[in-house]
């Protein structure tokens, strides 16, 4: 039987052997940034990736649809910037431009003064999921910074800082890409993240009906994330709405 002392003897040995685990995981992965040089080098790699995914297409659709990691649901009206975000009880109909919108909890309407919390955590959820959508087409977006990075092997990467927007603006990407310009991985140096340089695999191409290419799978040794449900269509009626979902909040 144990006592109290011996108890707190092996939480506390547990927390030491978590600690020394997380210092391991720490010094053995985390890389420094690289350094990169900017210039038309760069901005020539940063085209050929475009045309890997087809960054024109990707601009055709008007509408997407997806299920981030079987944890958010959203439908994007790409046109008006608009979107529904869905997580458990909760659904948000969001202007990402504004931060603003509609709260709905477990069918209940939020207040304007209850609301703003959940939009918010809908605003930081759509960042981050859009994101792991179509990473590579938000390359040239404003606040964005290219450069070329040299591999060992004599590869050349495409090093992406995110200056400004966004939840975490500072966050910078290095891509790995193939002889054809499309996305491989890419290593992350972000604020959320302790680790630098932790890696992602960009995998499992699709294509949206009309050229666009879409990674759906993301493969870290610690996790997958798989994007599911991906969807495209010309109006919010491809998605199931008898009426606009977004007339609420909609600007026009």
């Amino acid at each position: 039987m144990f006592t109290k002392s011996g108890i707190l003897k092996i939480l506390i040995g547990l927390s030491a052997l978590v600690l020394i685990g997380l210092a391991v995981i720490y010094f053995y992965y985390n890389e420094d940034k690289p350094t990169g040089k900017r210039g038309p080098e760069a901005e020539q790699l940063t085209q050929k990736m475009f045309d890997a995914i087809n960054y024109e297409a990707w601009q055709e659709v008007d509408y997407i649809a997806w299920n981030f990691a079987d944890r958010q649901q959203y439908v994007w009206d790409k046109n008006r910037h608009l979107v529904q975000v869905k997580w458990g009880d909760t659904e948000v109909l969001l202007d990402p431009n504004e931060i603003s919108g509609v709260a709905i909890v477990d069918g209940v309407t939020l207040s304007d003064d209850e609301s703003y919390d959940t939009i918010k955590k809908a605003w930081d959820f759509f960042n981050n999921d859009s994101f792991w959508l179509n990473a590579p087409a938000l390359a040239k977006q404003p606040g964005t910074t290219r450069s070329v990075v040299t591999a060992e092997n004599g590869d050349k990467e495409l090093l992406i800082t995110y200056t400004s927007g966004g939840s975490t603006p500072g966050d910078s990407y290095l891509w790995k890409l193939d002889e054809n310009g499309r996305p491989v991985s890419y290593k992350m140096w972000v604020q959320i993240i302790p680790v630098g340089g932790m890696e992602f695999t960009w995998e499992d191409w699709m294509d949206m009906g009309n050229g666009a290419m879409i990674a759906t799978k993301h493969v870290n040794p610690a996790f997958t994330l798989n994007l599911t449900g991906i969807k495209t269509g010309s109006s919010f009626t491809d998605f199931g709405f008898e009426t606009d979902p977004f007339a609420a909040i909609s600007r026009k």
